[in-house]
Order: C-alpha cells, then sequence, then structure tokens
C-alpha cells in the first residue's frame, strides 16, 4: 500500500481516481490544485506518489512538479493531462517526473501506470540503498 496525493481540478475525474487508487488499497488524499496539494505535502505529510494533472488553476501542475521536485526531491511525480499541448510542456522534466498520462484513461490505465511509477520508486530506493559510496553490501564491514 501506498501513500497517494492527487491534485486533479475537475471533480468526477479527481473522484475517479481516489477510488480506483483506494480500491486497490493504496490510501489516497485528493485536491483540487497545486497549491493545495503544496500545502498538504508541507503539513508533513509523507507520500509515497503525487499524481497531478497539469492545468489546474492557482497552480498549475508544471509549477507544482518544479517546486516538488525541489523540496521533496524523494518523491515519485506523474502527471496526467488531456491536452496534447500541454504534454509538451513536460518536455525536459524527465529527470524530475516519471511520467505524463493522457487523458481520457481508463481505470486499469491509471492504475498501471501508478504501479509503474511505485514499481521505479522502490527500485530507486533499493538502488540507493545497495550503493554506500560505491560498495555493495556483501563489501561492508
Amino acid at each position: 500500500m501506498a501513500r497517494i496525493l492527487v491534485a486533479e481540478d475537475e471533480v468526477s475525474l479527481r473522484e475517479f481516481v481516489q477510488r480506483a487508487l483506494a480500491h486497490h488499497g493504496h490510501d489516497v488524499f485528493a485536491v483540487r490544485d497545486g497549491a493545495e496539494a503544496l500545502h498538504e505535502l508541507q503539513s508533513d505529510n509523507a507520500y509515497d506518489l503525487l499524481l497531478t494533472d497539469i492545468v489546474m488553476p492557482v497552480m498549475d501542475g508544471i509549477a507544482l512538479s518544479l517546486k516538488v521536485a525541489k523540496d521533496f526531491p524523494e518523491l515519485r511525480i506523474l502527471l496526467m493531462t488531456g491536452y496534447a499541448a500541454e504534454r509538451q510542456r513536460a518536455y525536459n522534466l524527465e529527470d524530475l517526473i516519471h511520467d505524463v498520462i493522457s487523458k481520457p484513461f481508463t481505470l486499469s490505465e491509471i492504475c498501471e501506470k501508478v504501479e509503474e511509477a511505485l514499481k521505479a520508486t522502490k527500485q530507486s530506493i533499493e538502488a540507493a540503498s545497495t550503493t554506500d559510496y560505491g560498495l555493495s553490501p556483501k563489501n561492508k564491514k
């Protein structure tokens, strides 16, 4: 089970994603824009994944991603958008975000993308824990 923060301004989609991920065993908290997401992250609530729309009022998903990547570098980010032109705005952010999923998506598509992002996070953590200044665990004393 992972803790997931969802930032999406469209109520029906926000509720759909929240229910879908909760149904798959995740602890999901949903907010309506990037500013609320940032406030939630700054309130010392630990999350494993940020799933955010790109186009939102107050603070969009790109601005949120840039701020989150700086302030919470361990947090995996997955973007979603219904606009092809907005997907281009995520270009050159590959080091900061996991992926961009296009709307509309199915229940299985969003769950699959979330699982991919969480798996990538777990692999990054495992790789970091086995690397201690270039020494593998078997070489440590």
